[in-house]
């Protein structure tokens, strides 16, 4: 039986981890559509609801800017495949390396935290 060299077995990682993330970007894209619409049922909901939303018209005016960032979003998801997602979020990290750093840390302790608790 013929051992695998290094580069065979290199190019195999490679190709599984290729294959991986193809899957999830098609997987991705299969939910785009449900992912917007649910970003639009939010925003509506947050709109429908904001005047009675206790806190006063900061609180309101808050909550209309949260909808209509919501509403941005669920345009930019049905617009973007998972692949310029994924350049878009590239271009985001090298521009900003410092805050994408301090997000990713906030993000691995929240998981963290989620995953640990009891």
């Amino acid at each position: 039986m013929p051992t695998k060299n290094f580069w065979t077995e290199q190019n195999d990682v490679q190709s599984r981890g290729d294959d991986a993330v193809r899957t999830a970007a098609d997987t991705v894209d299969e939910t785009r559509t449900s992912a917007a619409g649910g970003l639009d049922s939010a925003a509506s909901t947050l709109r429908d609801n904001a005047g009675r939303l206790p806190g006063g018209p900061r609180v309101t005016e808050f909550a209309h800017a949260a909808a209509e960032r919501l509403s941005t979003t669920a345009e930019y998801v049905r617009r973007h495949d998972a692949r310029g997602m994924l350049t878009d979020v590239e271009r985001l990290i090298r521009e900003n390396p410092g805050p994408s750093l301090l997000a990713a840390g906030v993000f691995g302790f929240l998981i963290g935290r989620a995953v640990t608790r009891d």
